[in-house]
């Protein structure tokens, strides 16, 4: 550690303005921060990744396996990770589904890993293909925009069955401009039914930023991150270069009306006012700025400028997954009383093994809650 004054509770590092929390979080990634390019590829390699996606691999997700499996394998772990991207052009060199991709690969990665170990986490299909986006995308080729309040319906309906299921503990792996459609989609559904369980979502990015700074802040891109641009040039190149056509990777800029400090970038690594998303209007839209798909620095992808923020993310899902099972191993929840409005006594017939005696589904449960439906 460096003599540099440290805010108490954190652990400083080789950047001035960067620190990691005295935590499980924040150790975990000042270890990445400072690892080797080589401990770097031992992590890569300890999950798996750089590997095929595995949308049709037997055992890899639920839908895939045999319903024995899914069973036997839930009695030992029963989180599901549900990855979600979309269909988004990401410039003539990137295929229009590179975020769903992206975190097919990563939640793969996860599975591989806690297999080798016994009790392999569960994967749920990618339910969007199709997602959300924000207003600045309209209009543009190769996008295709499904309007909130149907993905909103369609992942509560998604997380309604997985909890039917058995799979009471949920985390949705998000890798698209989506992020505020995903969390009201979380709260509405706890509105509306009252479950107990964990349910959360992560922007992926953002819960690893650090890893996307660049050099002048210590990391190692030349740019930050925005679209289709450095950062996603290079997960596509390490994730599946197949896909990636360099000659038609351009170099672009957006045209913002505003000063630079209102509004933050992609994963907000300067903590400024606002996120992207928090408004419109201060800048052209992509199809009048940057038609080509692409915001940032695209030429200057490389697959090695992706390894380090995708050894972060599979680390930090790992212990993420781990501490929960932890707290509440396999057929377990957070006190209902605790978490929900209804009592122990009703919720018991619920919670039962699906089919078993006594069980009921979900479906039947009373409602209390104040959610609306479309």
């Amino acid at each position: 550690m460096s003599d540099k004054k440290v805010p108490v509770g954190y652990l400083s590092s080789d950047q001035p303005d960067l620190f990691f929390e005295d935590n499980g979080v924040g150790r975990l990634k000042k270890e990445v921060w400072e690892s080797s390019d080589a401990q770097i590829d031992a992590i890569l390699a300890d999950y798996g990744v750089p590997s095929p996606v595995e949308w049709a691999k037997p055992g890899s997700y639920i839908q895939t396996t045999t319903r024995w499996q899914v069973e036997e394998n839930r009695k030992k772990n029963d989180i599901v990770f549900i990855p979600v991207g979309c269909t988004e052009l990401h410039g003539q060199h990137l295929p229009s589904a590179a975020d769903t991709l992206y975190v097919s690969a990563i939640v793969e990665g996860v599975r591989r890993f806690t297999a080798k170990r016994g009790a392999p986490v569960n994967l749920a299909l990618p339910p969007l293909n199709y997602g959300a986006h924000p207003y600045h995308h309209l209009g543009m080729p190769g996008t295709v925009i499904v309007r909130e309040h149907v993905v909103r319906e369609m992942m509560i309906d998604v997380m309604l069955g997985l909890w039917n299921d058995g799979f009471r503990k949920q985390l949705i792996v998000n890798n698209h401009g989506q992020l505020w459609v995903l969390e009201s989609a979380i709260q509405e559904f706890q509105k509306r039914y009252q479950l107990p369980g964990i349910f959360r979502v992560i922007d992926w990015h953002r819960g690893v930023r650090e890893f996307f700074r660049p050099v002048e802040r210590g990391g190692k891109m030349d740019t930050n991150f925005v679209h289709a641009d450095e950062s996603e040039t290079s997960l596509s190149l390490l994730l599946h270069p197949e896909m990636v056509d360099m000659n038609y990777a351009v170099d672009t800029e957006g045209k913002a009306y505003l000063p630079e400090g209102h509004f933050d970038k992609s994963v907000d690594p300067y903590g400024r006012p606002s996120r992207w998303s928090e408004g419109e209007g201060h800048f052209a839209i992509e199809i009048a700025a940057t038609p080509e798909g692409v915001v940032g620095k695209a030429k200057s992808g490389t697959a090695e400028k992706g390894k380090r923020p995708m050894a972060a993310i599979l680390k930090y899902l790992t212990l993420w997954h781990d501490d929960v099972l932890e707290a509440f191993p396999a057929g377990t929840v957070p006190p209902v009383e605790e978490v929900t409005l209804r009592t122990e006594k009703e919720m018991e017939p619920y919670l039962r093994e699906p089919l078993s005696k006594g069980w009921k589904p979900v479906y039947g449960i009373p409602r209390i809650g104040q959610g609306t439906e479309v």
